[in-house]
């Protein structure tokens, strides 16, 4: 499978290691959330092996994608998809298929392509980006940005989700400034804040002003401001996108989990004026106080199963060929071996005398004597069914068919 390529291209080194090299190191309490970092010669040969101009032209062309996977942009603004896109064509019955020639037209005449969320379309890219999420633990997107010579796709602006920046193709001008509104929400984009982040970006000294050129690397934590210029050629570069969890996050988690507490739900006085502060001060009063005593009775457990709900469904885990697992599951045997699909976010615990298997979207239940082998089976190492402890072969085939056959489970020998 496409993950056990890259694993295997990786060998010792972790994903965030292969786009920042010996940075990662220090990168947790340096530069996450806090400050750019940029990294010359992260990779020698420019990343190609994720993405190159070949690939772009491939999206393009023949992998029959459709909007939203695909965007233009020209002088800092959008384009309007209609002036790219067109009928599938017979036994495809849809209406907004990319047009190669049309795309061609327009990026020869200056415009940016923006390849969206490669991380579902890419083999390479998902790969990479399913082995970065389960290391960095929040969820991971990809888009590739190719922009035609000394053109400009987008005027500076922020992103609500930390970026690293992978040069693929050609040279690229960027210019860095500081935040306006530090540590941006999902809900808080930049346009909210559009006249103070053109002020900054056309006032203020940037922090960064560089030329990232193939296999350079550059980390934005959200808010920061950047803009990037094409130079002399075709200029591409891969944006990793962290949607990074936040605090917030803990904030809507205790919040919805104390909308089942009776207090706050009363309703408030008959004819009560809200715009009138005096009037609404004392209800205010009562509401803080049994906000507070609600709070204390949420436990940690409740929280985590709210947060992660939306953090486990954020990242699919590493793809499975269906066919192909089909079979593994039919002909399994003593001897094979199997490891736990990369990338799954899981949680198993003793619940009423039977072991329950969390997954994003749904839980599995086994009985409690598969254990041992269970937790065996979860480590994220290889193992082979008969040597499996706690049970007999008879019954690690049985368990371990059932995993498969639940995308838990993968074959360890895969390619």
């Amino acid at each position: 499978m496409p993950a056990e390529r890259t694993a295997a291209a990786l060998g010792s080194t972790t994903a965030l290691a292969r786009a920042i090299g010996a940075a990662a190191d220090g990168f947790a309490d340096l530069h996450w959330g806090r400050e750019p970092l940029l990294v010359r010669g992260a990779d020698p040969g420019g990343f190609r092996d994720l993405l190159d101009l070949d690939g772009v032209d491939e999206l393009l062309s023949r992998r029959g994608l459709r909007t939203p996977f695909v965007r233009l942009a020209r002088n800092g603004a959008v384009v309007d998809s209609a002036s790219f896109t067109g009928p599938g064509g017979v036994g495809a019955e849809i209406a907004d298929q990319v047009r190669d020639d049309r795309v061609a037209a327009l990026f020869a005449d200056g415009t940016t392509v923006v390849l969206q969320a490669l991380h579902r379309t890419w083999p390479p890219v998902i790969d990479f980006c399913t082995l970065l999420a389960a290391e960095l633990g929040h969820p991971v997107q990809a888009n590739a940005y190719v922009t035609p010579p000394s053109s400009r796709g987008f005027s500076a602006h922020y992103d609500v989700h930390d970026v690293f920046v992978l040069q693929l193709a050609g040279r690229k001008h960027w210019t860095v400034h500081a935040p306006v509104h530090p540590d941006p929400l999902r809900t808080q984009p930049w346009n909210d804040h559009a006249g103070a982040v053109a002020a900054r970006a056309r006032d203020d000294e940037p922090a960064v002003d560089t030329v990232l050129e193939p296999g350079d690397v550059m980390y934005l934590p959200r808010g920061w401001l950047h803009a990037a210029t094409a130079l002399g050629e075709v200029s591409a570069h891969l944006t990793v996108g962290v949607h990074v969890v936040t605090r917030f996050a803990l904030v809507e988690a205790l919040t919805a989990l104390v909308a089942g507490d009776e207090e706050l739900r009363t309703s408030l006085p008959l004819g009560v004026d809200v715009a009138d502060p005096d009037q609404l001060a004392p209800h205010l009063d009562a509401v803080r106080a049994a906000l507070a005593a609600a709070l204390e009775r949420v436990s940690a457990e409740d929280v985590a199963r709210r947060v992660r709900g939306r953090v486990w469904s954020g990242t699919r885990p590493e793809p499975v060929g269906p066919v192909a697992a089909a079979a593994f599951a039919d002909g399994l045997a003593a001897g094979d071996t199997v490891r736990r699909r990369t990338g799954l976010r899981h949680r198993s615990a003793e619940r009423d005398g039977q072991l329950v298997v969390d997954l994003p979207d749904r839980s599995i239940t086994l009985p409690a004597a598969t254990g041992e082998a269970l937790r065996t089976l979860l480590s994220g190492t290889p193992c082979a069914v008969g040597s499996l402890p706690g049970m007999d072969e008879a019954d690690q085939l049985v368990l371990v068919r059932r995993l498969l056959r639940e995308g838990v489970l993968v074959p360890a020998a895969s390619s």
